[in-house]
C-alpha cells in the first residue's frame, strides 16, 4: 500500500528544523503523521590517523547527555565535503589531506527527512587550536583509539549515538574492502 497525504500543516520551525503534521491514509488507516525535516544535511567524519586510530569526541547533548561520538555537524547549506572539512577542524583541531565519501544514510527515517553523509578522512594533521571551538560545541575531550577499540566502545554502550555507530560501520566496511583488494 502507498501512503496518501490528505493535508499538511507546519506546526514548528527554526533555523535547523521544520516540523509538520500530515493527515494521512496508510497501512493502518487514517491518521496524523508527524514529520521532522532537517533544513540541511548532516555530515559524519571517521578520521583515521597514521597509527590507524579513529577520532572520537566527548560532548554533552541536551537531549541525551554526555557521550562519545565521531566528529559531526550540519552542512549549513554547504557542500557536504566542505562542511565535513570544517567540522573536523572545529571539533578536533585537525585537518585531513584525503577525503572519501563512504556512505549516505537517513536519520530516524520513520519520523524524519534527515539526509546524512559519512566521510573517511586520512592524512590527519594537527592545526593551531586553543580549544575554543570545541568548548563552543560542548566538546570536553578528543580521543584517538584503534578502530577495534572504537567498535568495542560501541558494543559496550560508550558510543551509543546511532549515526556514530553507523559511521564506524561504514568505515569498517571501507577499510576491510581496501585490505582485501
Amino acid at each position: 500500500m502507498t501512503w496518501t497525504t490528505r493535508g499538511s500543516r507546519t506546526v514548528y520551525e527554526n533555523r535547523w528544523i521544520s516540523v509538520r503534521e500530515d493527515e494521512v491514509t496508510g497501512p493502518g488507516g487514517d491518521g496524523i503523521y508527524g514529520v521532522v525535516t532537517m533544513r540541511h544535511p548532516a555530515v559524519f567524519i571517521v578520521a583515521v590517523d597514521d597509527a590507524e586510530r579513529v577520532c572520537l569526541v566527548r560532548l554533552d547533548r541536551y537531549t541525551t547527555g554526555t557521550g562519545w561520538e565521531v566528529p559531526a555537524g550540519g552542512t549549513d547549506g554547504e557542500d557536504p565535503e566542505t562542511a565535513a572539512r570544517r567540522e573536523l577542524r572545529e571539533e578536533t583541531g585537525h585537518t585531513a589531506r584525503e577525503w572519501t565519501l563512504i556512505g549516505r544514510m537517513n536519520a530516524l527515517n520513520g519520523i524524519a527527512d534527515a539526509p546524512e553523509y559519512v566521510f573517511l578522512a586520512r592524512g590527519i594533521e594537527k592545526v593551531a587550536d586553543d580549544g575554543a571551538e570545541q568548548a563552543l560545541e560542548g566538546i570536553d575531550a578528543v580521543r584517538w583509539v584503534p578502530l577495534p577499540e572504537a567498535l568495542a566502545l560501541v558494543r559496550d554502550g560508550e558510543v551509543s549515538d546511532g549515526e556514530s555507530v553507523a559511521a564506524l560501520l561504514y568505515a569498517t566496511l571501507q577499510l576491510r574492502s581496501e585490505l582485501l583488494a
